[in-house]
């Protein structure tokens, strides 16, 4: 029996409600048809090295003659020249210590000329108040590059017997930080497929393929600094030189999917 043309409008937009529910009502399968059940892990690694590489920072300094700040004397052409006469002539035979104790001249770097004004108290004035005394710092710092531990003891011990005048200590490095940090990372990746094949063991389930994997945590390298002074130079045992170990970690995160 034909619908009544009347009921006809009435009709449509319930059949359409209908078909809109019905396609909600399946979207959440599709959705899970369609996104793999998947096993995710995150883990973190932690890598010791021993270091085997070295540098070691020292500076060298000279002044001028102390003097009264108004007189301006500081500054005085002759006064500055004799003090980077002196200062030169010190670092040339510092060089050639090092060098007589076995390090190359290209593990040498000799640092940029540093000047700068220091003010000292002097006498008190009849009024009760200091005088300023003024002079100049002439001061060249030195880089030393070891790719031999073993001459660190020989190196400090020429350092201060040739009285340099600070030492700022050791920076332990690697010379391949590359291939550590890749070891690092290799690591932690396996480290998360172990814990991934032992939850997968003890539920039940089984591991497909990895669908996704990330780093969260990159690599991170840091130098071990061994800080020293020159007044504590004949104080220091020559255990104090062992170089110890570099921490790196790194962390992953990997997705597996899960299979019947």
């Amino acid at each position: 029996m034909p619908m009544p043309r009347l009921f006809r409008p009435l009709l449509m937009p319930a059949l359409t409600a209908l078909m809109v529910v019905a396609s909600l009502a399946m979207l959440p399968r599709t959705l899970a048809a369609e996104t793999p059940r998947r096993l995710e892990v995150q883990a973190e690694a932690e890598l010791q090295v021993v270091p085997d590489r070295a540098t070691l920072s020292a500076r060298l300094w000279e002044h001028t003659p102390a003097t009264a700040q108004r007189e301006e004397s500081a500054s005085d052409p002759d006064a500055l020249r004799k003090a980077r006469d002196r200062l030169e002539t010190r670092s040339a035979g510092l060089i050639r210590a090092l060098e007589e104790a076995g390090l190359e001249r290209q593990a040498i770097r000799a640092g940029s000329l540093n000047v700068q004004p220091e003010h000292l108290p002097g006498e008190r004035r009849a009024e009760g108040k200091h005088e300023t005394l003024v002079r100049t710092r002439l001061e060249r710092p030195l880089r030393l590059q070891l790719d031999d531990l073993e001459q660190l003891p020989v190196l400090l011990d020429a350092l201060t017997e040739a009285g340099v005048d600070a030492l700022d200590g050791v920076s332990y490095d690697l010379a391949d930080r590359d291939a550590a940090t890749d070891e690092a990372l290799i690591k932690a990746l396996e480290k998360a497929r172990h814990k991934a094949t032992l939850m997968a063991e003890t539920l039940g389930i089984g591991l497909g393929e990895v669908i996704a994997v990330s780093e969260t945590r990159s690599p991170l390298f840091q130098p071990r600094m061994m800080a020293m002074s020159a007044d504590a130079r004949e104080s220091l045992p020559r255990a104090e030189y062992r170089p110890g170990t570099i921490t790196i970690e790194a962390g992953v995160g990997v997705s597996w999917k899960i299979t019947p």
